[in-house]
């Protein structure tokens, strides 16, 4: 998974006596803004890269999967794609007293694209297949909040249940955590907490290659390093309901032939534009009222892994810090469609400071002198994919090192984002590496927990200081959410001193539509909005 947003509060709120987030309007309804009739039965293409990992839910993380998943599953909460508001989707009612133990009723006749029900076992049998340990989920640390997770998740787990997973009747279960986590009723919105049908358990291969999920479209069919097939299931009960037929989300490896594409109607829509589209503000020209814009909820960084040798130095992290000038790059690179990063948690998520990293303001005269004190002799790299316009800026900084600091400074790619991040996730990183992050949900504490505590299931530097593990736990189990805040503030606060990832940019969040499209949105996490999207008909 960025620049100014709107501000709104995370929204699960607790009351003394009972906490209940109730259905409103999702961000599944558009208004039209085209003129003329819509096409229900057309066929839409968006933009896509290769899945880093199987599809399933709880085995994905980044956006080449996300895009294809996403509308396949449906879980308890959705979010609404322009202010990440919480609204219950699946969920009939979560009500809890002390934000511990969680009561969820989900609605009823829900269905599985299998035509099974969707029952409150299978949320449980979900939930406990992927934490367990043994299973290998790459998501598998956001159940962590749950009683019976440190048992289960281990490589050889001790049991096959989580003890805090009770399935009460069909359209009932009870959720008990280690401790009270006021955030758990915004982050089952997640797509690691879908449901999974009865067939998976049986085959979960062969269903990682046709998953059967609950969500408003079915997949059909995927071939790699081509497409994914998608169709509108039209028994789905939710309210970001499809407005069309068929999705095909379409592989590409060079996003300039996307944008051509899009630029001729070949492609129905991109979240992202290459940056020789965006030199100059071309971009605008070129799509005029088919440009689309959101409020992006994400931070790129660099994420300087303490295995590396030499890389475990806080002066040389400093260093290089102070010498990225962000604010030229930003303007020059990517034409003021970022902003300058200025701490580990975007702007517009509650919780939000400015100026935060201490280190993040372009200073080439203190960072010769942290350079200087860091006694590194070696040359510096970069490491990314080159594809999607992550090249051009991070070339950027590059430059901008080696003028400030007179060191070598060199970018390394991946073939593509599946070996890049099978590179990061194998610890096999050689220098630094791009880790940008998308918030999965609306809290400060997703920003944190699974990138800068030791056991984050994102921990791209392999970060470890257990004073902000420490913090970090006792955010999570505060019941007051503006106490549990302050407490996440805090253990931010340590990590801009250790400087595990260098904060760099922002998106503001630029894409394309084709003039086939009549209305289409982004949402807070780069993804089209699916549920927008309305077709002009012929």
């Amino acid at each position: 998974m960025r620049a100014s947003r709107g501000f709104w509060g995370a929204t699960a709120v607790v009351a003394t006596a009972a906490m209940l987030l109730t259905a409103c309007g999702g961000g599944g309804s558009s208004e039209d803004k085209g003129s003329g009739a819509t096409d229900a039965n057309a066929a839409v293409s968006v933009y896509g890269t290769e899945p880093e990992n199987t599809l399933i839910p709880a085995n994905t993380n980044e956006l080449g999967g996300s895009k294809a998943l996403k509308p396949v599953f449906s879980a308890l909460v959705g979010y609404k794609s322009d202010t990440a508001e919480p609204y219950n989707l699946m969920a009939e009612s979560i009500t809890t007293t002390d934000s511990k133990v969680f009561d969820i009723k989900i609605k009823k006749g829900w269905k599985f694209h299998d035509g099974t029900e969707v029952k409150a076992k299978n949320f449980v049998d979900a939930w406990n297949y992927s934490a367990n340990g043994k299973n290998g989920m790459q998501n598998a640390s956001f159940f962590e909040q749950i009683q019976g997770y440190d048992e289960i998740s281990a490589k050889e787990p001790t049991v096959k249940e989580m003890s805090g997973l009770k399935v009460v009747n069909d359209y009932e279960f009870q959720v008990t955590l280690k401790g009270p986590f006021s955030v758990f009723a915004t982050k089952i919105g997640y797509l690691a907490f879908a449901p999974l049908p009865d067939k998976f358990f049986a085959d979960p291969e062969a269903f990682a290659k046709a998953p059967i999920g609950n969500g408003p479209l079915k997949f059909v069919s995927r071939t790699p390093n081509q497409n994914m097939k998608l169709t509108r299931f039209d028994e789905y009960q939710g309210e970001d309901k499809v407005k069309f037929k068929d999705l095909e989300v379409r592989i590409y490896t060079s996003q300039e032939t996307a944008y051509q594409d899009l630029l001729s109607n070949r492609l129905d829509f991109m979240e992202a534009l290459p940056p020789a589209a965006k030199a100059g503000g071309k971009y605008k020209t070129d799509l005029g009222e088919r440009l689309v814009e959101g409020n992006l909820l994400g931070i790129s960084a660099l994420a300087i892994p303490y295995y590396v040798p030499g890389y475990n130095n806080l002066d040389l992290r400093k260093a290089i810090s102070l010498a990225i000038d962000r604010e030229q790059i930003v303007k020059t690179v990517m034409n003021d469609t970022y902003a300058p990063a200025d701490g580990y948690v975007s702007r517009g998520i509650e919780g939000y400071r400015p100026g935060v990293c201490e280190f993040c303001k372009f200073d080439p005269v203190k960072a010769k002198e942290f350079w200087a004190k860091s006694g590194y002799t070696g040359k510096l790299t970069i490491a990314s994919n080159a594809d999607g316009g992550r090249k051009e800026p991070l070339v950027a900084a590059c430059n901008s090192i080696k003028n400030a600091l007179g060191v070598e400074c060199d970018f390394v790619p991946a073939t593509d984002f599946g070996q890049w991040r099978s590179i990061v996730n194998g610890r096999k990183l050689t220098g630094m590496g791009r880790s940008d992050w998308s918030a999965d949900y609306p809290s400060i504490e997703n920003y944190l927990n699974p990138r800068y505590k030791s056991t984050g299931s994102s921990n791209d530097s392999t970060y470890n200081n257990p004073a902000v593990d420490a913090l970090l736990n006792q955010a999570d189990q505060t019941a007051d959410k503006a106490a549990a805040i302050k407490l996440y503030q805090q253990a931010e606060d340590l990590i801009a001193k250790d400087l595990p990832q260098i904060p760099v940019w922002e998106e503001k969040g630029v894409g394309g539509k084709s003039n086939r499209l009549k209305v289409a949105k982004l949402d807070f996490g780069r993804l089209a909005d699916y549920s927008s999207i309305e077709v002009a008909a012929k």
